[in-house]
């Protein structure tokens, strides 16, 4: 599987946005579901979001209407919109790859590849 990495987290102030970028590393094709899941510290890792190649969605409950996730095949990336930001939002966010075809998982088991992550901070 590529290896996912991760751009533009940030500082943000509670309701501002932030568009998080998930690319592969290197000439290589990003043409695998793609998720995002984030960590807040003392938390486990938590499901985000995640994207089939044609597009297919499934968001968790606490970011659905808020968060939209999206994909440019042609230019291999993935995309994090976040709107309506919350200091509860504040972690660590990871992208994540897999190898599934068939359905979108939400455990981070089911993911094989993933990125350093970038660090998203919401104040109040």
């Amino acid at each position: 599987q590529a290896q996912p990495v991760e751009s533009g987290g940030g500082l943000v102030q509670t309701g501002g946005s932030l568009r998080l970028s998930c690319a592969a590393s290197g000439r290589t094709t990003f043409n695998y579901v793609t998720g995002w899941f984030r960590q807040a510290p003392g938390k486990e890792r938590e499901f985000v979001a995640v994207i089939s190649w044609g597009g297919s969605t499934t968001y968790a409950d606490s970011v659905e209407g808020r968060f939209t996730i999206s994909r440019d095949n042609a230019k291999n990336t993935v995309y994090l919109q976040m709107n309506s930001l919350k200091p509860e939002d504040t972690a660590v966010y990871y992208c994540a790859t897999t190898s599934a075809k068939t359905y979108l998982p939400t455990k981070p088991e089911a993911f094989g590849s993933w990125g350093q992550g970038t660090q998203v901070t919401v104040s109040s």
